[in-house]
């Protein structure tokens, strides 16, 4: 039993001794080992850089972004059209900043009746809940505690509509952002719509409107 104990405690130790001996050395044996059998290294292969694509898209493949930048406003997106640039990304800071970037977009969106109308619905579904049907800030969801602000008075105003595009793409203060979930040419809709609100439409453009947007 001595000689059986005394061999049993050198496999240990011999066992303790490889495990240490591994340990300190990480991967390279195993990967040397790798190397004799297959004649390959994990250590010898073209790395994927941080946010690459390791495949190319499927031919005929739509991008995401295609479902926010269709070529114009009602047109369903089959890929990213020729001439259309998304515009930039932007941040919070950014437009508490009022950079140009986000308040000086340009609204490619004519305040026609078509568009009063789409702005309408979309403003409905998105916007009337905290900023109420006319735009004064008495959505329904204020009931429960939600703080929200008048689109018809005070500072909103004198926002620029890129400012008003760029709020509702991401957010600001109480408001979440809403960018993931209204397309880009909504965005604008919506922009119009509130114009409306705001009494704000050139002469002639409002007059075939009624208040939601519908027309007469």
């Amino acid at each position: 039993m001595a000689e059986r104990e005394k061999r049993m405690v050198r496999i240990r130790t011999a066992v303790l001794l490889f495990l240490v001996l591994m340990t300190g050395a990480g991967c390279t044996p195993m990967d040397d080992l790798i190397v004799a059998v297959f004649g390959r290294s994990m250590r010898d292969q073209p790395a994927i850089q941080t946010h690459q694509d390791p495949r190319l898209p499927a031919e005929g493949s739509v991008s995401f972004a295609s479902g926010n930048f269709p070529a114009q406003p009602g047109e369903i997106a089959a890929g990213q059209p020729e001439g259309v640039t998304p515009p930039p990304p932007i941040t919070p800071i950014q437009l508490l900043q009022e950079d140009p970037i986000a308040v000086d977009l340009e609204n490619p969106v004519p305040a026609d009746a078509a568009s009063l109308e789409r702005g309408g619905e979309m403003y409905a579904r998105s916007c009337a809940p905290c900023h109420g049907d006319a735009g004064a800030g008495d959505g329904p969801v204020t009931a429960a505690g939600v703080m929200s602000f008048t689109i018809v008075e005070g500072p909103a105003l004198e926002r620029s509509d890129g400012y008003l595009y760029s709020i509702i793409r991401i957010g600001r203060g109480t408001m979440p952002a809403y960018g993931h979930q209204i397309t880009h040419f909504d965005r604008w809709h919506i922009v119009n719509y509130v114009r409306q609100l705001q009494g704000q439409l050139p002469d002639g453009q409002a007059d075939d409107t009624n208040d939601s947007g519908q027309e007469d």
